[in-house]
């Protein structure tokens, strides 16, 4: 129970409030204490200034007048139920009081301090003769010429003063102890709210760590707590799909490289058994180094992709002509869309502008992007390739326009992602966009889609012209990858 947050709360906030209660029960008791007894000291000293009516200037001539005086003045207290009276003559000795009676104390403090100060006055706090805790206030008659007479002592018990201060601090302890309670149940269930769905939540990430990503944690409450949830929730969602994506991604894969792997391995075996005719010799042959071809592209596409994965996809820059890689990328799948009844057009202008960029990557995104478009093209279906010059956003861009199957609305978004694959039925990994779109960003361009179902698919790849002063900056500063060129 205290351990983690519990035992943090408890050290942190619970004890630092049971020291400010207890700090403040201690500054209400002494303030009540000395409120209480400074209300005592103050009654018995405004009694004292009555003695000025009593001795009139103090002038009386001898001790025998003033003890007379004085015990008149002790007879006749009005306030004897709220405190004493003594009347000490100049030998030190109490010679009367108000309950009518001397006593033999002879040690009383106040009265020696009184003697000593210049006012003549003098407090005192302890114990009479019987054990009962006072206060005292002495006060010292003098004659006109300074001769001590006598002092008047005026006494009150603390019983009542100290059972106030009692009182006050165990209702202050009481409220404490209530303000503690109230504390400890509430901040109890404050923790217990914040616990119990950490708890749950670290459950429900060691689930998700070990696979299950169907877990999923109850939002119980609206806040940021609330918003964690929904944040782990959403990320098993998306690890869910992801691992779907990544298993339909190795079945893919794996039938791709099975199935030339089979071809191969089928002409090969005949080849083994007999010298087939020439015919089927080519045939064979030909079988063999198309589907080695087929193996050899989707190798380098995995490849490129564990390279994108773990960020060491670099990029060798240079000034080149874009033309040269687009018209060898169109030249080198002309044959094929002839071979499949496709017609493969390409509007080839005069010239275009230079730009900067890494031209082995380049050709590779154009034939990725011209081999989609014949993929997913019919028999018969157009792919047209355009290069232009866009004055007005100072970039060259290429578009491969084809009018096959299309791309669905919800497909759309998702096609640039890895082993995102729109359409089940055409053979491919759905990494080689990925790639090309990552060999794009790379090059401070973009990858856009454009599709319809059964209209068609437009790619439109948008590169800046070359700038000296930006490729002087990416030779000093690689950034994202992208690797200056040699010497």
């Amino acid at each position: 129970m205290f351990k983690g947050i519990n035992r943090r709360w408890l050290i942190n906030t619970f004890c630092v409030i049971l020291a400010i209660i207890i700090l403040l029960v201690i500054t209400l008791s002494v303030s009540v204490h000395s409120l209480c007894y400074n209300t005592v000291e103050a009654a018995l000293t405004t009694h004292g200034e009555e003695l000025a009516s009593v001795f009139p200037g103090y002038t009386a001539e001898n001790a025998e007048l003033f003890q007379s005086a004085a015990s008149v003045y002790a007879a006749d207290f009005d306030y004897k139920d709220e405190m004493e009276i003594e009347v000490i003559n100049a030998d030190g000795k109490v010679v009367t009081s108000s309950t009518g009676f001397g006593t033999d104390e002879e040690d009383i403090p106040d009265y020696k301090n009184a003697l000593r100060n210049s006012d003549g006055k003098a407090r005192y706090i302890g114990r009479n003769p019987s054990g009962e805790k006072i206060m005292a206030v002495s006060r010292v008659i003098r004659n006109a010429q300074g001769a001590e007479l006598g002092a008047v002592r005026y006494i009150s018990s603390l019983r009542n003063a100290d059972a106030k201060v009692l009182i006050y601090t165990l209702i202050a302890a009481a409220v404490g102890l209530i303000i503690i309670a109230v504390v400890a149940v509430s901040g109890y269930y404050f923790i217990r709210s914040i616990v119990k769905p950490v708890n749950e939540m670290s459950d429900t990430a060691r689930r998700i760590a070990q696979g299950d990503f169907t877990a999923k944690i109850d939002k119980m409450y609206d806040d940021e707590i609330g918003d964690l949830c929904d944040s782990i929730n959403d990320m098993a969602k998306e690890l869910d799909a992801n691992e779907k994506l990544k298993n339909d991604f190795i079945s893919r894969v794996s039938h791709e490289l099975r199935t030339p792997l089979t071809a191969i391995k089928g002409w090969a075996e005949t080849m083994q058994y007999g010298v087939p005719d020439r015919i089927t010799l080519e045939k064979g042959m030909s079988v063999i180094v198309k589907e080695s071809s087929r193996l050899t592209s989707l190798v380098e596409e995995l490849l490129d992709f564990s390279k994108l994965q773990s960020g060491r996809l670099t990029m060798q820059m240079a000034r080149m002509d874009i033309l040269a890689e687009i018209d060898e990328a169109v030249y080198m799948l002309k044959e094929r869309a002839l071979s499949e009844g496709k017609h493969l057009l390409y509007d080839d202008p005069e010239e275009m502008p230079i730009i900067y960029g890494d031209r082995n990557r380049l050709k590779q995104v154009f034939l990725n992007v011209i081999d989609n478009a014949l993929k997913y093209t019919p028999e018969g279906g157009m792919i047209g390739v355009q290069v232009y010059q866009d004055f007005k956003e100072h970039t060259v861009k290429v578009v491969v326009a084809d009018n096959g199957c299309g791309i669905a609305a919800e497909d759309l978004p998702k096609v640039k992602e890895k082993f995102y694959k729109a359409n089940q039925k055409i053979n491919g990994s759905g990494i080689g966009l990925a790639v090309a779109d990552e060999i794009i960003k790379m090059h401070k361009g973009s990858l856009e889609l454009e599709s319809s179902p059964e209209v068609g698919t437009t790619v439109t790849i948008t590169i800046p012209i070359y700038n000296e002063a930006a490729a002087l900056d990416d030779d000093s500063q690689p950034l994202g990858g992208i690797t200056p060129p040699t010497a």
